[in-house]
């Protein structure tokens, strides 16, 4: 069984997406990052964001919806404000 690991808040308040440098929606049971901006999400891997554009994963229209909503249900908001 593989034990989710939180990350760091200190951490979190200073993550940006590499592209658009915007804020981020933390989702710790996924262990993923995402962008809602470009529909993008980064992974979270043994405890490290992984913040490369070129290991992001685009999400279709129906994954996004379903992460925002997500994010609305659990009082997931962005890790900083603009």
């Amino acid at each position: 069984m593989t034990t989710t690991q939180e990350l760091d808040p200190r951490l979190l308040e200073i993550l940006a997406c590499p592209e658009d440098k915007g804020s981020l929606l933390y989702f710790p049971k996924e262990d993923l990052l995402f962008n809602p901006r470009l529909n993008r999400i980064y992974p979270i891997r043994e405890g490290i964001p992984v913040m490369l554009i070129d290991e992001a994963t685009n999400v279709d229209a129906d994954e996004a919806k379903r992460l925002t909503e997500l994010a609305a249900a659990e009082g997931i908001k962005p890790n900083f404000e603009a």
